[in-house]
């Protein structure tokens, strides 16, 4: 029997988690409740869920720091964040990104709104559409296990830089525009500004360390990944 996808809910509201979770079920999800950011650790290292819908504004600990710690844990870095707000500002966007988050809903919305990203973003996290590597200079991406090694070294990436820069690669050398890369890094109907491309993309270089320039920015249009002069740039099957 197939199991169904495990979904953390995390809010400081007890009727909208109860809200969200019975929507969940409804849908063929497996919910799990969390009330504030030390519930939402505690909920994700025992339950191992599938995907995270974090409250952005949450006493004590805010959904920032849930996020950065779950970033930080090996075994959760690559679950995906939806991140939840009531606070619809580009700032409160990009700090929800910058720290991780695969996408950003604002309160007040339709339960079926949320649940149809959710669908979305599983999908594309369980996208692997043919075992294929990647390769560009010293970055190696293993699109069938979502694997990165940068010198042969493992990089962890989230889902969305994950595609980003898979994207990048295989766009061979062409320039992509923020939209395009909105579109392949977060998927059609998905809402963010330009400026949330830019903060993954930082995140990627950042990974990328020595290598960054690897990743280059077209002023005015978007970005290019390229290879040194001594290095080559491939796509190989498995």
């Amino acid at each position: 029997m197939r199991e169904n996808p495990r979904v953390l809910v995390v809010d400081d509201e007890a009727d909208l988690v109860e809200l969200l979770s019975y929507n969940l079920r409804q849908a063929g999800y497996e919910p799990v409740g969390a009330r504030n950011g030390l519930e939402a650790l505690q909920a994700a290292a025992r339950h191992k869920p599938h995907l995270i819908v974090l409250d952005l504004m949450m006493p004590e600990m805010s959904g920032i720091e849930v996020a950065r710690r779950l970033r930080s844990d090996p075994k959760l870095v690559k679950t995906p964040i939806i991140m939840l707000t009531a606070r619809a500002g580009e700032q409160d966007q990009v700090a929800g990104l910058s720290v991780g988050a695969d996408d950003y809903v604002t309160k007040p919305f339709s339960p079926k709104v949320l649940l149809a990203r959710i669908e979305a973003v599983l999908r594309r996290a369980s996208d692997s559409n043919s075992p294929v590597k990647l390769t560009i200079g010293p970055v190696v991406m293993d699109l069938d296990t979502h694997e990165v090694t940068v010198d042969e070294r493992p990089v962890t990436l989230t889902p969305t830089e994950f595609r980003l820069l898979a994207a990048l690669i295989q766009a061979k050398g062409r320039v992509l525009t923020r939209d395009q890369m909105i579109a392949r890094g977060m998927g059609p109907g998905i809402t963010v500004t330009g400026r949330a491309i830019d903060v993954h993309i930082a995140a990627v270089r950042r990974k990328l360390g020595e290598h960054e320039n690897i990743v280059q920015t077209v002023r005015g249009v978007g970005y290019r990944a390229v290879a040194t002069s001594d290095d080559t740039t491939a796509l190989e099957n498995v």
